[in-house]
């Protein structure tokens, strides 16, 4: 039910285009996966969704064991029942938001211990659980529990959590051999597993994280622990690390990356799977993506101007609104303001997708990201 197969390559670089099949259909890759945090994209209905050309979301393992709950949601048939989306999800497996918690975490061999922002209730995650919780929620891929470490942080403290994450992926495969040989009928076996290389802003840590996670084998493969703080440049070095490593044949995955040049520039280096919350999170700001940089709509200039967003987008926000009136919804606190402003920005990120597939397809894949990435340096 799951199987990864590369169709085109750059003769330029590591760019590649993809196809990963799902029991919920098939993903072309490079692909963007919407953040549906509560079983929810924010702001957008799942028939937008599929209008709009996403292929897969992802939704937070931490949360919606929180709120409803897990068994809740796989009583009422799992998660794409659930929340009407019938094409493929991937869940995270909680581990970045305990990491987000602070002092309400606390971290032991046998997983995270850590108190509810909802109510301050007490919970344990193990990587056991994890496995279970997500074979609960139904999803078409699902994630290793890991610790996601700090930034700035000590090569000794990196080292440590780096290991750790190890032995909980260890686990975390012991787990879900398991849960496929139950074969019960949420139909576990159905599932593919990933595993996250950590290590932290260290070559070195990276590298080994790499060894150790291939070693014990999984059908893809993320790289966690980027965006937390570091420089672009440190961002991007690390990424490359990792990628440079990982098996060729395996779909992998850069968690929590990123901006539109983000996208660009680490498919050269490989990747094919990015989610982030960018997109709707400054939509929801008032800061729009366009073709020649970023629009913060509330700017004053905007207030009685009649073009369209961007004059190159066909998205449903362009065609019908202008930028006067965008400003005046985000200005009066409206909700369609974050309607629009997302389905701009989601639009968006779709479009530079399809652009890289493209680019990749034809073999300009280099051209295109000169091209691209000199016109949307700016900010209006």
């Amino acid at each position: 039910m799951f199987s990864y197969k590369i169709t085109h390559k750059s003769s330029e670089c590591d760019a590649r285009l993809g196809e990963l099949e799902t029991p919920h259909g098939v993903v072309t890759t490079p692909v963007f996966m919407p953040v549906g945090t509560q079983a929810t994209v924010k702001g957008v209905s799942p028939e937008r969704l599929e209008e709009l050309g996403a292929e897969i979301v992802l939704s937070n393992t931490y949360h919606l064991f929180l709120r409803p709950g897990h068994k809740i949601i796989e009583g009422l048939g799992g998660l794409h029942k659930f929340m009407g989306w019938q094409r493929p999800i991937l869940t995270d497996s909680g581990g970045f938001q305990v990491y987000s918690l602070g002092d309400l975490r606390k971290l032991t061999e046998d997983g995270v211990k850590f108190k509810s922002h909802l109510d301050g209730s007490s919970h344990l995650i193990t990587p056991e659980s994890a496995v279970q919780i997500q074979k609960s929620l139904g999803a078409d891929i699902i994630m290793c529990l890991d610790e996601c470490t700090s930034y700035p942080s000590s090569f000794e403290d990196t080292k440590s959590s780096m290991e750790l994450t190890l032995r909980w992926a260890e686990r975390s495969k012991e787990a879900m051999s398991k849960e496929v040989l139950a074969k019960d009928e949420m139909g576990s076996n159905k599932q593919a597993l990933f595993g996250i290389v950590q290590g932290g802003m260290f070559d070195e840590l990276r590298r080994e994280s790499v060894e150790g996670t291939v070693a014990i084998g999984f059908p893809g493969y993320a790289v966690g622990g980027l965006s937390v703080g570091e420089s672009k440049g440190l961002m991007y070095e690390m990424a490359e690390c990792a990628l440079s490593l990982l098996p060729k044949e395996k779909p992998r995955y850069l968690m929590g990356v990123g901006t539109p040049q983000d996208l660009v520039n680490l498919v050269e280096n490989g990747a094919d799977m990015f989610d982030c919350v960018m997109p709707t999170r400054n939509a929801r700001n008032g800061t729009l993506f366009t073709s020649l940089g970023k629009v913060i709509i509330k700017n004053e200039k905007y207030k009685d101007d009649g073009a369209p967003v961007d004059d190159d987008c066909t998205c449903y926000t362009c065609r019908n609104f202008s930028r006067a009136y965008l400003r005046h919804l985000y200005m009066a606190g409206e909700i369609l303001s974050s309607i629009l402003n997302t389905l701009h920005n989601l639009h968006f990120y779709f479009s530079v997708i399809r652009e890289i597939r493209e680019a990749i397809i034809a073999d300009r894949f280099l051209s295109f990201k000169r091209d691209f990435l000199n016109r949307i340096e700016g900010d209006s």
